[in-house]
């Protein structure tokens, strides 16, 4: 486990407000001057949705978040309907629900082109009395692993694929009647499909242009393997600024689709006739200084694989089942996991091959590993911790990778397999030693209560694919 961050740590950070910061300073310009109107404070709440304040050009003038902004404790111990659900530990009935404070890091300062004369920054989660960052924030989380990697002396570098569904039908239609599936943009598989993909580029375009303005570099945008079904890639980067642009991303997406009249998911598995939505994760690690790729050795077999690399690749593999709930966070997440659906269910890796779980692709320095499992329902932050935590722990333990599987990996045996459910992930989080040492037993029990109230919440619905089976019939 990293090092708990300290009041010490905080007045550090705090410092960068007395240093001023070039972008603050660019900031109260644009303000002053009438280009900005409105800042926007945000962080991720579990869910990997962003929470926070708009702030005026007034108040921020006149010094009102110098301190950063108050938001109540339970917006990071909350369900998806905003719930307060028992067995938080650090918020709940009995403490209050009081106030911590999200602390403007300067750095991820971004105009959003697709808002009027708005700019963006994400906060930094602490507790306002003693300024130690809040442990199970998903940044929080996330800032640890990256700490650790760095102890031992390495950076980590990834980049994030995410799929979507560009819908013809907004949340608010499909609200009142009921949620119906809903009606995609398109309507044959626009796979690499230039024509198809032309027809949505007022949106994708748009989505490309806005992004890349908004400090996130899309490299790639395609169509995917479903009638509406899109996938973009945004650049690498060191592991925190990808996860940063991976929330933005999947806000801002989610905002410009909606004021340009679309709806836009990025659930895992809207329909079970449709494809899921990955949410590929790219990665290597790097020497300290981040000028030196560490996964290739020209000399090592197999592909120039190094040893750090088999062993980062290993313990990622090993703690696949175990660390599912960071990967896999709600319950429609696991229908995503279904044979021959371009989502892997094997804990197998192979050589440029899609079928397997984890994909070695690249060449020489450019060697990486992409991560198959996540959706793109993911949380960022906690899916990236998962995976630097879990190849760290590879590497600590000198797990060493099994055989690569060659041919179809949803056929593959001898090996484990994605958990079938919520449940099942559940179930191996609870039996997890590995993940109390990467996370802590604070951390692991609290996305744990998480998973439990998602689970209850499930179990107590009864759905229309039930009523369709049993009301008759029975």
């Amino acid at each position: 486990m990293a090092n708990d961050h300290t009041a010490a740590a905080h007045e550090a950070h705090g410092s960068a407000h007395s240093a001023r910061h070039p972008q603050l300073v660019e900031l109260e310009r644009l303000f002053r001057e009438g280009s900005i109107e409105t800042l926007i404070v945000g962080f991720a709440d579990m869910q990997g949705r962003l929470m926070g304040k708009r702030v005026t050009s007034e108040a921020f003038l006149g010094g009102v978040i110098d301190h950063g902004i108050h938001f109540c404790t339970y917006l990071l111990g909350t369900d998806m309907e905003m719930n307060t659900p028992d067995g938080f530990a650090l918020m709940n009935w009995e403490t209050g629900y009081g106030d911590w404070i999200a602390d403007p890091i300067w750095s991820t300062l971004r105009v959003l082109p697709w808002l009027e004369k708005t700019a963006f920054v994400l906060g930094e989660t602490i507790d306002g009395e003693t300024g130690v960052e809040i442990p199970i924030a998903p940044r929080t989380i996330l800032k640890r692993q990256v700490a650790s990697a760095l102890d031992a002396g390495f950076v980590v570098k990834a980049g994030s694929e995410f799929e979507y569904y560009l819908l013809t039908d907004q949340w608010d239609d499909l609200h009142r009647r009921g949620w119906p599936v809903p009606a995609t943009f398109g309507y044959y598989n626009e796979d690499y499909h230039l024509l198809q993909a032309t027809k949505a580029e007022p949106y994708h375009g748009k989505l490309r242009k806005l992004m890349s303005e908004a400090r996130i570099p899309i490299e790639f945008s395609k169509g995917e393997a479903a009638p509406g079904q899109h996938e973009v890639n945004i650049r690498y980067d060191e592991v925190l600024e990808s996860a940063d642009r991976s929330v933005i991303f999947k806000h801002g997406a989610k905002e410009i689709a909606y004021l340009n009249g679309y709806g836009l998911t990025f659930m895992a598995k809207p329909d079970h006739r449709w494809t899921g939505s990955s949410g590929h994760l790219h990665m290597s690690l790097w020497n300290a200084d981040g000028t030196a790729p560490l996964f290739h050795d020209p000399a090592a077999e197999p592909y120039g694989m190094s040893q750090l690399m088999r062993w980062f690749v290993g313990g990622m593999m090993k703690l696949s089942r175990e660390l599912a709930i960071f990967l896999a966070p709600n319950v429609n997440s696991y229908k995503r996991f279904a044979a021959l659906s371009w989502a892997p269910v094997n804990v197998v890796w192979g050589r440029d091959n899609r079928t397997t779980g984890f994909r070695v692709v690249g060449n020489g320095p450019a060697l990486h590993v992409e991560d198959r499992f996540p959706g793109a329902d993911m949380n960022a932050y906690l899916t990236y911790a998962a995976a630097v935590g879990a190849g760290l722990w590879g590497i600590r333990h000198q797990v060493e990778i099994p055989a690569e599987h060659k041919g179809n990996g949803y056929v593959a045996t001898g090996c484990e397999r994605m958990p079938r459910s919520l449940y099942d992930a559940i179930e191996a989080l609870e039996r997890s030693e590995a993940a109390v040492e990467i996370f802590g037993r604070d951390v692991v029990d609290h996305y744990l209560n998480m998973a439990h109230v998602e689970q209850n919440a499930y179990d107590q619905v009864v759905t229309a694919w039930e009523r369709e089976r049993y009301l008759e019939r029975v």
